[in-house]
């Protein structure tokens, strides 16, 4: 639930920074917990620091939390993200395992006409007519790129985010998107 939290929480958490949807401010923020979802995106729950009116002309700090994406997110060099409470999602079945994977890039507009980039399965509704069929390590490419999502309305989000993740953790540095075109 996102809203106002006055006073600080028992919870661990770690700084990373916050992008603002007018693409040039970052704000340092609080993360506490990170969520993977049954298609394999992550969702993260963070505290913005704000004042808030006390009444009788007073300010008092307050904090604000709700859940963001990776897309917004950016880790601090040198911060461990071990510590924030982290829960992946009940995979009931397995990653798909299709005949064959190809992959196509699509452009895409974030937030403040942020250009970026959304990956699709090629079998993708979303992906039709987009360009050329892309191989793993092209794909893969393309989600290293600012901006760059992986569908999750297909098999991208479930098949490449895992793959990125491997080597790195889970540090918030790669999207998933159900947006398709943005």
């Amino acid at each position: 639930m996102a809203g106002p939290v006055t006073g600080p929480g028992p919870e661990e958490w770690a700084p990373i920074v916050l992008r603002l949807p007018d693409g040039r401010q970052r704000l340092e923020v609080r993360l506490y917990e990170r969520r993977q979802d049954d298609r394999g995106p992550w969702m993260y729950r963070i505290g913005i620091p704000l004042w808030q009116h006390a009444g009788g002309g007073d300010v008092e700090p307050v904090e604000f939390r709700t859940w963001v994406t990776a897309g917004v997110l950016e880790p601090i060099d040198g911060v461990d993200l071990s510590a924030v409470v982290t829960h992946r999602a009940a995979h009931d079945s397995p990653v798909p395992e299709p005949s064959r994977w190809a992959w196509v890039v699509r452009p895409a507009r974030g937030p403040a006409g942020r250009r970026g980039v959304v990956v699709h399965d090629h079998d993708c509704p979303l992906a039709a007519g987009a360009g050329p069929e892309l191989g793993i390590d092209q794909a893969l490419d393309a989600m290293l790129r600012p901006g760059a999502e992986a569908c999750t309305r297909c098999d991208a989000a479930a098949v490449l985010l895992p793959a990125l993740q491997l080597g790195a953790g889970v540090t918030g540095s790669v999207g998933a998107s159900g947006q398709g075109e943005g």
